[in-house]
């Protein structure tokens, strides 16, 4: 549907198409390149029957699943949302705890972040991102006016981050928690905190970070990987010299859709976390740069969105908008950076393309979100009310 401006005369659509379709086009992409890099993972394992479309049919009932809650998510309100948000946020928490109990909680490769429910496998700090985006939109519109103070403004979120992020370090899932501790910082800032301010905390953030890496040997490790996996190559370089290699391989335009060697064992998590790597290889330069092209557009389109709300003091849904693409941004810019050497090793998906049904609902349900604050932005603008 469309409706023109008084003013430009021009037809203006009820919804952002080109977010539509680039959101689209990521998830078919992901469709098919998920079962172009799994067909032999699955083909040779026992637990998927030797069945080489396990996981395209399992990331299609996940994609299906994802779709009808984004659907979901775009019919409700934002105030609906804000009003939800802490509640939300306890449920996140309390999934956290719940994933850490022993009979409860799956461990799958040293990490115990899954809660088994028979069929799937759900993975709390998946949803815990967008409830993190609701709550700290939240948060941050109600003390707007002690942005300046860091025992008012900043130290009760600061609290209540502090237990996510233990939650989340306890998995360990390092990766989530600095996607989360990001969209938190993020949002505080967009909400106007005083600069110097965050500044400071900033600081104190990296270093805590960098804390944390030289406080854990297993991080060290990685750490000490990435900078030179050549170091390694058959130990904790593996997995990056053979990303490279398949980037290596790739060259402009990529040996062809389903010609990669890497994904024959040689590529560990090739459908998952490493699936750009195969991407490169099969689809070259030009696919990988499609693929930053189109979250650079996502992202873009979120802010824009978010700017609109603000414009039309609608300071929430602004914030929420904002914080969906500093979220969708950064983590694929890690996952980027990982799977080129750039970054260390993360547990973490590309967004809207990797294997993984929590991943997928979660960022689904929140371009669901973002859409609506799109609609609600132009439903205002024709003078109606939302």
């Amino acid at each position: 549907m469309f409706y023109t401006d008084v003013k430009a005369r021009a037809p203006i659509a009820d919804y952002d198409q080109s977010l539509v379709w680039t959101t689209v086009l990521l998830l078919g992409l992901g469709l098919v390149m998920v079962y172009s890099a799994s067909i032999a993972i699955a083909e040779g394992s026992r637990s998927t029957g030797h069945q080489p479309a396990f996981y395209l049919a399992r990331h299609g009932l996940y994609l299906a699943i994802a779709v009808i809650a984004a659907l979901i998510a775009f019919q409700i309100p934002l105030r609906l949302w804000q009003r939800a948000a802490p509640f939300l946020f306890m449920l996140g928490i309390v999934l956290l705890i719940l994933v850490l109990i022993p009979g409860i909680g799956r461990e799958v490769n040293g990490s115990q972040r899954w809660i088994s429910l028979r069929f799937v496998n759900l993975q709390p700090s998946e949803l815990m991102k967008l409830f993190v985006v609701l709550y700290a939109a939240d948060y941050t519109v109600r003390k707007a006016g002690h942005m300046d103070s860091l025992r008012k403004g900043f130290l009760p979120l600061f609290v209540v981050m502090m237990i996510v992020s233990w939650l989340l370090l306890r998995e360990p899932d390092f990766g989530a928690f600095v996607v989360i501790s990001v969209i938190a910082m993020g949002i505080l800032f967009l909400g106007g905190m005083n600069w110097k301010l965050f500044a400071g905390l900033f600081g104190l953030m990296l270093a805590g970070f960098a804390g944390l890496i030289l406080a854990s040997p297993y991080r060290l490790q990685r750490v000490i990987g990435f900078m030179d996996p050549w170091a390694d190559p058959y130990g904790k370089g593996y997995q990056l010299s053979h990303a490279l290699i398949a980037f290596g391989r790739g060259e402009w335009f990529g040996v062809g859709l389903g010609a990669s060697v890497e994904k024959l064992f040689y590529l560990p998590e090739a459908h998952t976390d490493f699936l750009l790597a195969v991407i490169a290889e099969e689809l070259g330069f030009a696919g990988v740069a499609a693929i930053v092209l189109a979250f650079c557009w996502v992202v873009m389109r979120a802010f824009a969105i978010g700017r609109r709300a603000a414009a039309l003091e609608r300071y929430y849904p602004a914030l929420v908008a904002q914080g969906i693409g500093l979220w969708i941004g950064v983590q694929a810019i890690i996952n980027i950076g990982v799977n080129m050497g750039v970054l260390p090793t993360k547990g973490l998906t590309l967004p809207l393309l990797s294997f993984g049904g929590s991943a997928l609902v979660a960022t689904c349900c929140a371009i669901g979100v973002l859409l609506r604050v799109d609609w609600e932005n132009r439903q205002l603008m024709r003078g109606f009310t939302v």
